[in-house]
């Protein structure tokens, strides 16, 4: 299996002082962005309607409706409404190395496509006492849809766990791309990764550190200690698991850590993050924590949860990322394979296009590797990439009044 293996996700149009004035980096390349006005339930525009950044943040404008069908939600009286989000997600995580913070009820994390990411709580305890917390999988998965979400009270459609039809959750054989990102700004992962975290080995689902505990009463919480208030009994109406504090954490049992995460190399990051995953069993249903959670890894950064998030203001110089569907959007017939590619990457310009166009390769930084070629009408030419690092690079074409962006992903 190779090192690095990802489908390309997005293509973008860039000029080249937009890259030095901010590095293009996958928390801002890595969102589903809707290019043509495409509306989804009751006819709003669905997916990311734009993305702005600057050196510290990225701005995320979305309405919280995806392009996959949604609905019905048996049960559910509720329904989705545009919700008119920006989120404001920093791109300079920080792990936090005091008490770390809870994921709260409401939106955690946005995932890729501008839907929000609840937690596995679903806001209702035993006796209202806080104590034993009903999880959402359970409780309210009846009324989820056939993509594994459902409308809040207040209209805010959202996902409890794996996103099912953001991204192939049967695909065993190549890294999950990123799905999203919590709110502490690192970025979650589908439900594959490398096997190793030097990403080396095979393919693999990822494993969650959680698991049901051995009791048979409901008298202590995971840690051992005793419970304020005991919990209903283990019964056919309300099983293991109907409870999140029904689970334990247990190190080094699975793949990630107390945070479903871990510090790895991923496509996106050959030199390394920690990253979140979702996580799911062998029957491709949830597995507990589900999402980030049941705590955040890193710093949440004042505002990014609480009640103006996802209301977030811009006050500050920003760029936008403008997204292209292919270069063809961007008048410029020019294809490019294979891709991802291991030692040499074709660049086939169709017969008819400019004969001034230029061609460059650039890593996530925004630096040039290698010279720029000259592209000619029908000839193709060849960028030898065998000596560049694993990794994602993104190749510029430009010429006069025409400049445009994809992305490359190299493999060893």
């Amino acid at each position: 299996m190779p090192r690095y293996r990802y489908a390309l996700l997005l293509s973008l149009l860039l000029a080249l002082p937009g890259l030095a004035r901010a590095q293009v980096t996958p928390n801002v390349s890595s969102w589903v962005v809707n290019t043509t006005g495409a509306t989804g339930f009751g006819g709003i525009p669905s997916n990311v309607q734009r993305v702005q950044y600057s050196a510290g943040n990225v701005y995320v404008t979305c309405t919280g409706v995806p392009s996959y069908t949604i609905g019905p939600w048996p049960g559910n009286p509720n329904t989705t409404t545009n919700q008119n989000f920006v989120f404001k997600i920093t791109r300079t995580p920080t792990p936090n190395t005091a008490t770390p913070t809870a994921t709260p009820l409401g939106h955690t994390g946005v995932w890729s496509n501008g839907v929000s990411i609840f937690n596995a709580k679903d806001g209702m305890s035993y006796n209202n006492a806080g104590v034993w917390n009903q999880n959402a999988i359970v409780v309210e998965g009846p009324s989820f849809d056939s993509c594994l979400g459902h409308p809040a009270p207040n209209g805010e459609y959202h996902h409890h766990l794996n996103p099912r039809c953001l991204y192939n959750d049967r695909d065993s054989t190549r890294h999950s791309p990123i799905i999203g990102f919590a709110f502490d700004g690192y970025p979650i992962y589908g439900a594959y990764g490398y096997a190793n975290t030097n990403g080396t080995g095979a393919i693999k689902s990822m494993r969650t550190s959680f698991r049901l505990r051995n009791i048979t009463t409901r008298t202590t919480l995971p840690d051992g200690s005793a419970a304020p208030s005991a919990g209903p009994a283990i019964n056919a109406a309300k099983p293991l698991g109907y409870y999140i504090e029904d689970f334990e954490y247990v190190a080094g049992r699975g793949d990630l850590d107390s945070h479903n995460g871990r510090f790895c190399i991923t496509p996106e990051y050959p030199a390394g993050t920690y990253a979140y995953f979702v996580t799911i069993n062998s029957q491709y249903a949830g597995g507990y924590p589900y999402t980030p959670g049941p705590t955040y890894y890193g710093v949440i950064p004042a505002g990014a949860t609480g009640p103006q998030s996802g209301h977030a203001v811009v006050n500050e110089p920003v760029t936008t990322y403008v997204v292209t569907a292919n270069f063809v959007a961007a008048s410029l017939q020019v294809s490019v394979f294979p891709n991802p590619v291991s030692d040499r990457l074709t660049v086939a310009p169709e017969g008819g296009v400019a004969n001034d166009l230029r061609a460059r390769l650039f890593n996530t930084l925004g630096q040039p590797v290698g010279a720029a070629l000259e592209l000619h009408p029908s000839v193709p030419t060849e960028f030898e990439v065998s000596d560049l690092a694993a990794g994602v690079y993104f190749l510029k074409v430009e010429g006069a009044g025409v400049s445009a962006t994809q992305k490359v992903v190299v493999t060893h």
